[in-house]
């Protein structure tokens, strides 16, 4: 008798490349629709930046000393943003992750508040707080001569306002799905508190500091409303490459396209990078 498994029945499966877990369906037309237009609305602009970019003249645009000099300022700014967002950011995420205290979720929101706030009113805001007229800037000038309005460490500030939300989120996120078992085990062995943050807690959550710190320098990088507020626009100062994108277009359109170019190429990177995190190879 010829064995069931051996003869090609209804019953057999058959592997016809499709990846385990999606049902080839047809899509409807109601859905197929609104989601070619929003594929086309989200992709076209970029498409026209790629077409009206000037290539002929890109080498001498992205070689301009302006250029250059705005380019290393964001590097210089976004860096430091992230630094800072690191040092002070991971505490807070473990604070909303590992502690239970009164009003912890109206902390949460008021940290994650700059995502959904508008860049020029957390410009504003950091006026109002550390302008010289401000509610600690008004002290840092007269008991210590510190301005930081429209200067390089004024940009830095603004980026970390807008930048350290999407650090805190991705750190604290990371820290709920880590087994705290592990750092209640360090305690048992004689560890502090610290010692098992520092030598059990981070290696396992490196993963989501890695992400949250390429998220933060990104924004940082794209950062413009709030510097602009806060921090002025100042060339080789405070001129940031999104501020010399606004420069630009309004006299040079070939060179805000060009600078343009060097952004995009830097969030497809980032987006690149960050591609293990959030997608899964199902």
């Amino acid at each position: 008798m010829t064995s069931p498994a051996k003869t090609g029945t209804a019953d057999t499966p058959h592997h016809d490349g499709a990846r385990p877990g999606r049902v080839r369906t047809g899509v409807p037309f109601a859905l197929l629709l609104p989601a070619l237009l929003g594929l086309a609305f989200l992709l076209l602009p970029l498409v026209a930046l790629l077409v009206r970019a000037p290539w002929h003249s890109l080498p001498e645009q992205l070689t301009s000393p302006a250029v250059w000099q705005a380019l290393r300022l964001s590097l210089v700014c976004a860096t430091a943003a992230t630094a800072v967002s690191l040092v002070v950011g991971v505490p807070v995420a473990w604070l909303l992750a590992r502690t239970d205290f009164p009003g912890r979720g109206v902390v949460r929101a008021l940290v994650t508040l700059p995502l959904v706030l508008p860049p020029v009113v957390g410009g504003v805001a950091l006026l109002l707080a550390l302008g010289r007229n401000g509610v600690v800037g008004r002290w840092l000038d007269s008991w210590f001569g510190i301005t930081l309005p429209f200067t390089t460490t004024g940009v830095v500030l603004a980026e970390t306002f807008v930048a350290m939300p999407f650090l805190v989120i991705s750190v604290e996120g990371t820290l709920r799905a880590a087994d705290p078992r592990y750092e209640e085990a360090a305690a048992t062995l004689g560890a502090s508190r610290f010692t098992a943050f520092r030598r059990v807690t981070l290696p396992l959550i490196a993963p989501g500091i890695a992400a949250g710190a390429v998220l933060a320098w990104a924004r940082a990088l794209g950062e413009f409303g709030a510097t602009i507020t806060f921090a002025g626009n100042f060339p080789g100062r405070t001129q940031t490459m999104p501020l010399s994108v606004y420069l630009a277009l309004q006299s040079d359109p070939e060179a805000a396209i060009a600078l343009s170019l060097v952004l995009l190429a830097v969030s497809i990177a980032v987006l690149a990078g960050l591609r293990d995190r959030w997608m899964t190879a199902s």
